[in-house]
């Protein structure tokens, strides 16, 4: 009798689990410990959702609010998801009693600070996932609980600075994700208390130097990605990292490295200097572990003043991927390709000799700093942010890169107001009550790239505001009162790289919008009102490789407009009212689209030739909580890493069947399911029944049959044998 008693103590667990109701706008499995309730436009969390659920998703509703208490009837949750939600605030003791959650994602929602006592009470928690929210503070000590931490995703917000022990209490944390945000200050302390962390990504963000303090405290790191940084110098030992392996210095604006810069990190295996404005490299010291360093995408010529680099990279057998930018007899060749002896020097321009100059050499510190503002020449950053401003101050520092003056109240910035501000690199000036820039504001402003002007009054811009200002790269003119693309307004800016104007008032792109923007790669149009897009309004902007027009009101793929767009890797098309996609919609960029969103549009149809020209290529396909019941054949999409073709209305029925044995075949999560017939219906389309029964069913399920038939004799051998 005894091996009977803890079948009875199961019994006894689930029983209680069996008596509760699952809430009628959920799906619950049969022992009610897995429930679901996307998208139902949920203001507040059922409460009747059965005490024993262990797995509760959530995600796609509209909750605003997690009040404190919310989860206490149900405290065995191990995985919460609560994405999409449009969550603005986290009360005090909302998740307090979940001691057992392991998992939680609060992604893509509206959280703009997280204080200290949100995460009461996650003592198990080892995933917390808040990328894409509007995070701008996080309050020491808000992760103290959170001792079993191992991933901690805080990507894609809006964070600028990095408090001293911002991370305390993680000791087990893995992998800190700080992806696309404005972080431009690290605190000596910010990272300090972390003997776990082993990977730091902090790519897309806005810092001007490598913080060597800071980082040099994290004695376990093997892992660094600060790709995508306006860093321009490497100063000798900027990286101080005994146990860092990998370090990813790719796409920045770096023009020298010092050979010196890398002595103290000794580990290193792997270095990615790729895509940056290097002209000359040397030998590194120090480096006895490196087996590969990605040079590609930088203007270095294969002559005499690369011969002792190259003969060093022989001696330590190192992979070193460089591809010459001259002399003219080895244009385009891989250094791997040439010996040191052939390269020379023979009358070849000296240009490269008169561009270096030393790593370590910097700008003298000159100038005060205006009242009421921080001034910080150690990393040339100005900082006057909500303190009540009327207008510009005068009398910062010249060397000053990094010019902060957000949440004061300008409304107009005058001509000249930044003469004197030719170093600044990062301008920012959201939420300013700005409605107008005149001519020549940013005149003086010979060196700066990233222009700030988010969730001002903004409604036009005269070209003339750019004059003197030539290589800004990135404007930021989102959440401001636009009803047009200003036509002409940034033919000045010749390096125009990424226009960002979501969240505006624009109602259509007209012939030739973007005329004097040729050089642009990413637009993003997200949260306008655009209904029609002129087939001319793109023209000549050849190299565009994304383009958002995600939440407008199109009503169909702008496919004349994308004629010319040979380059374009990604397109964001979700919620807009799109029904139908025609015949041959993608073509003009279906030998280049890899990720391609269609999701939430209300589609209910793709013609036979919609996909016409995608397949192999493409990574990432997004067709969710459409009307879809069915697709056309699928056969070319060969190359997917993901594909979502959840909360859809397929119809299992044989129209179906090329669909289905496409998924069948698929290694990756679909989330298809059938909504008829009723005898399949919330069945996913991978596995429905009523398939068997089509003709020419079996020819083309004859192989995975057999397979399955040999696994049950297997396992019903076993268990004969066992019994």
């Amino acid at each position: 009798m005894l091996w009977f008693l803890p079948t009875l103590l199961v019994l006894a667990w689930v029983r209680p689990g069996l008596s509760d109701r699952c809430p009628r706008t959920c799906v619950c499995d049969n022992i009610r410990t897995f429930v679901t309730c996307t998208n139902k436009n949920l203001t507040e969390v059922p409460p009747t959702i059965p005490q024993y659920t262990q797995k509760l998703d959530l995600q796609g509703n509209d909750l605003k609010v997690i009040p404190g208490g919310t989860f206490l009837p149900i405290p065995y949750l191990t995985r919460l998801s609560l994405q999409k939600c449009n969550i603005e605030r986290i009360e005090e003791g909302a998740f307090r009693s979940l001691g057992r959650l392991v998992y939680l994602n609060l992604g893509s929602n509206h959280i703009s600070f997280i204080y200290q006592e949100s995460f009461d009470g996650l003592s198990s928690l080892e995933q917390l996932v808040l990328e894409k929210n509007r995070l701008e503070e996080i309050k020491p000590g808000a992760f103290t609980q959170l001792g079993f931490l191992n991933l901690l995703h805080l990507g894609e917000n809006f964070l600028v600075y990095l408090p001293d022990m911002l991370f305390q209490g993680l000791q087990q944390v893995k992998w800190i994700r700080l992806s696309n945000n404005m972080i431009n200050v690290v605190s000596n302390e910010a990272f300090a208390g972390l003997p776990g962390l082993r990977r730091l990504s902090l790519d897309h963000n806005e810092l001007q130097y490598i913080p060597t303090e800071p980082f040099s405290r994290m004695s376990g790191l093997t892992r660094l990605e600060l790709g995508w940084n306006p860093m321009t110098f490497l100063a000798e030992e900027a990286v101080q990292m005994a146990s860092l392996k990998q370090l990813f210095l790719n796409n920045m604006a770096l023009q020298e490295v010092s050979f010196k810069a890398f002595e103290t990190s000794p580990q290193l295996s792997l270095i990615d200097l790729s895509n940056n404005q290097i002209r000359s490299i040397q030998a590194l010291t120090g480096v006895k572990q490196l087996n590969r360093l990605n040079m590609t995408g930088n203007s270095i010529r294969c002559d005499c003043y690369l011969k002792s680099f190259k003969e060093w990279a022989d001696r330590e057998r190192l992979k070193v991927d460089l591809i010459c930018s001259g002399p003219d007899h080895f244009l385009g060749d891989h250094l791997d390709s040439l010996r040191a002896m052939d390269l020379k020097c023979g009358g070849y321009p000296e240009q490269d000799e008169q561009l270096r100059v030393p790593a370590t050499q910097k700008p003298k510190e000159e100038g005060s700093c205006p009242q009421s503002c921080n001034c910080k020449p150690d990393v040339k950053h100005s900082i006057c942010e909500n303190k009540g401003l009327q207008k510009i101050p005068k009398g910062f520092p010249v060397d000053t890169n990094l010019l902060d003056l957000r949440r004061n109240v300008f409304h107009s910035i005058a001509k000249g107001a930044f003469q004197d501000m030719k170093n600044v690199v990062s301008l920012h000036l959201q939420s300013c009550q700005i409605n107008e820039l005149q001519p020549g504001a940013l005149m003086g402003m010979k060196n700066l790239v990233y222009l700030y002007l988010t969730h001002n009054q903004i409604s036009s811009i005269n070209p003339a505001v750019f004059q003197g200002a030539p290589k800004i790269g990135y404007i930021y003119l989102d959440h401001n009162r636009f009803t047009r693309v200003p036509k002409g307004a940034f033919k000045l800016l010749p390096s125009l790289f990424s226009l960002h104007m979501q969240y505006n008032s624009i109602s259509s792109l007209s012939d030739n919008n973007m005329s004097g923007a040729e050089k642009l790669h990413w637009i993003y149009l997200t949260g306008n009102t655009i209904n029609y897009i002129a087939p001319t309004a793109l023209r000549n902007i050849k190299g565009l490789e994304k383009l958002h027009l995600d939440e407008n009101l199109l009503t169909e793929v702008p496919t004349q407009a994308l004629k010319g767009m040979s380059v374009m890797v990604e397109l964001r098309l979700s919620k807009n009212p799109i029904k139908s996609i025609r015949n041959g919609a993608f073509l003009p960029v279906s030998r280049s689209l890899q990720h391609l969103y269609l999701d939430d549009m209300g589609l209910e149809q793709v013609s036979s030739g919609g996909f016409a020209g995608l397949g192999r290529d493409i990574k990432s396909l997004y067709l969710e909580n459409n009307k879809l019941q069915n697709l056309p054949n699928m056969k070319d999409f060969t190359g997917l890493e993901v594909i979502n073709l959840s909360n859809n209305a397929f119809q299992c029925d044989c129209r179906l069947l090329p669909l289905h044995r496409w998924i069948h075949n698929l290694n990756l999560k679909v989330g298809a399911t059938c909504a008829a017939p009723a005898i399949a219906k919330g069945k996913k389309v991978r596995d429905a029944i009523p398939f068997s029964t089509c003709p020419g069913w079996e020819s083309g399920n004859t192989r995975s049959s057999k397979r399955k038939r040999s696994q049950k004799v297997k396992s019903t051998s076993r268990k004969a044998k066992a019994g």
